[in-house]
């Protein structure tokens, strides 16, 4: 409330063309004397200035990255290419709420032909979770990145198997994949996206953003489906 009280006054300050340190002290108590009595009058508004300081947090934080959060890495993407609306996700093939979201995902693809998804692996779930993001890279480097992303969606389990079968599915070189599979590391790739999340202040996997919107988690279809329609609204406004 303090806060909100010490906005008030620099906001009735402004009103009066000064700086708040001008304004006399006894003009700024009263100042203060009257916002406080408001908000104890209408304590409803607190959690509403809170939510809008935090949607303006949020809008910076995506448009200080939007440049690294919107370039995909390769063909990490699907839908359209120049799509007027970019849907960003993070995730984790390990990851249940990411493995939920996904026919979300794939259906707004289909019925959005001006959508356009990338995806930013974020793979922090353990060893099987990394190699899968690996072998993702290079379905991202072939060209084969939305085929290999449903096949490991399609499978039950994110192992060795599975992640040779989805592989197999989308048509990899095997001998790349075994390569991968045989051996230990991680990709620079991941650091950035580890940095992107975090700037985001990411709480895991799914993270999506979409225009000036940041949603953590399994928000379901129709969340996704009006985020996206208020950020193709927002673009048309002069």
């Amino acid at each position: 409330m303090v806060a909100v009280v010490g906005v008030g006054a620099a906001a009735g300050a402004a009103l009066t063309g000064d700086k708040a340190g001008d304004v006399p002290a006894a003009e700024r108590a009263r100042i203060e004397a009257v916002v406080r009595d408001y908000i104890l009058a209408h304590p409803e508004i607190i959690p509403e200035a809170i939510e809008k300081l935090r949607g303006q947090e949020m809008a910076k934080s995506v448009n200080d990255n939007r440049k690294d959060l919107e370039t995909p890495y390769a063909g990490a993407w699907d839908g359209a290419a120049d799509g007027d609306v970019t849907l960003v996700e993070f995730f984790d093939y390990a990851c249940g709420y990411c493995r939920a979201s996904a026919p979300y995902v794939a259906r707004l693809v289909a019925e959005d032909k001006r959508l356009k998804v990338v995806y930013r692996e974020l793979p922090i779930l353990g060893e099987d979770s990394i190699v899968a993001a690996r072998v993702g890279l290079l379905a991202a480097d072939s060209g084969k990145y939305p085929a290999f992303h449903k096949a490991m969606y399609d499978g039950e389990k994110v192992d060795k198997g599975g992640i040779l079968s989805a592989a197999d599915k989308a048509g990899l070189d095997k001998a790349k994949v075994q390569a991968i599979l045989s051996s230990r590391g991680t990709a620079d790739e991941f650091g950035k996206n580890v940095g992107l999340a975090q700037a985001l202040n990411a709480r895991g996997t799914p993270l999506f953003v979409v225009g000036d919107q940041i949603l953590h988690g399994d928000v379901g279809y129709d969340a996704l489906k009006e985020a996206i329609a208020k950020t193709r609204a927002s673009k048309k406004k002069p």
